[in-house]
């Protein structure tokens, strides 16, 4: 039976692939090349390291390289500073070998009273709380209204992900779906690194590998990205094409929790169909479960105190 190579020597399998010879210099040779991107002997000298070692590497036989080759490694894959550190982590991971796992992290689901003011404060600003792996736990009515159709799932399904590649209003809300979708996973694959043990990565992982086949060939692809600040363009069915800048906040004593607010300039056309937004999220709300801020798990947050702070 053949052994499959861990996380460590998949992860390096798929980022030589993505890496053009000719892009460092190194002569494309007479003929086709079989394998694309670069060959292992290639990574090999350009890290410094044997190829007999880089290939014991890759394979799983080697476990524990040194951070100098980690390291020489990186930058022959041209690797980012984020792309690096999980590499690193997979090494760390490869060196500790299942025999001593790191604890899982605290996955808390809760979401204090000030965290739902907060999201009404900001109104209409479409805003929510994520989990780490992209549950939204909480939602202003803006912030359920920009993906439409969202609220038809169960609110403990409610994952932007998950409808980034399942939902079949999701194509049509963002003009570039594909640089959305592999943000997605980029991001996942940033948790994986972290966490690769964590029952709700391997669950929503699980099942998206399943139900979608751009979902399992961009998991494939080994691309690592925590999603950061920027700007999205929404082509949304009932308020237009509106394009809003957002910010994506760490929220304290809560391991992966992240609140992600969008904005516009007042007195635009962005700001405009924000307005209108929330005012469709209110209807939404108010016709579902009463005009407040969405909140899973609603009963437990309620035994919150309200003293805490983000």
């Amino acid at each position: 039976m053949t052994e499959q190579p861990p996380e460590l020597g998949r992860f390096l399998r798929a980022r030589r692939a993505g890496v053009a010879p000719a892009d460092l210099g190194l002569p494309l040779g007479a003929g086709t090349r079989r394998t694309p991107g670069l060959r292992r002997e290639e990574l090999a000298a350009l890290a410094g390291v044997s190829i007999d070692y880089y290939i014991r590497l890759e394979r799983g036989k080697e476990t524990r390289p040194s951070p100098a080759v980690v390291d020489a490694l990186g930058r022959a894959l041209r690797l980012d500073a984020e792309e690096l550190a999980f590499l690193r982590e997979l090494a760390a991971q490869a060196a500790r070998g299942g025999a001593h796992p790191r604890p899982a992290a605290s996955t808390s689901r809760t979401v204090r009273p000030t965290l739902r003011r907060l999201l009404e404060t900001v109104r209409p600003c479409p805003a929510y709380v994520l989990s780490r792996t992209n549950d939204m736990l909480a939602a202003n009515p803006s912030g359920l209204a920009l993906t439409p159709g969202m609220i038809d799932y169960p609110e403990k399904q409610r994952n932007t992900i998950r409808y980034t590649f399942l939902h079949p209003q999701a194509r049509s809300l963002w003009p570039d779906w594909e640089v959305k979708a592999r943000s997605c996973v980029a991001h996942l694959r940033a948790v994986a690194g972290s966490d690769p043990d964590d029952p709700e990565l391997a669950a929503i992982v699980g099942e998206l590998a399943v139900k979608s086949p751009e979902f399992s060939r961009m998991w494939e692809r080994y691309d690592v990205r925590r999603v950061g600040n920027g700007q999205k363009t929404f082509l949304h069915p009932t308020v237009g094409t509106m394009t809003l800048s957002h910010e994506v906040m760490e929220i304290n004593r809560m391991e992966g929790g992240r609140i992600v607010v969008y904005s516009a300039e007042p007195g635009t056309a962005d700001y405009d169909a924000m307005v209108l937004l929330d005012m469709e999220g209110a209807g939404l709300l108010e016709g579902s479960c009463g005009a407040r801020v969405l909140t899973v798990d609603a009963e437990q947050d309620a035994d919150v105190e309200h003293g805490r702070s983000l």
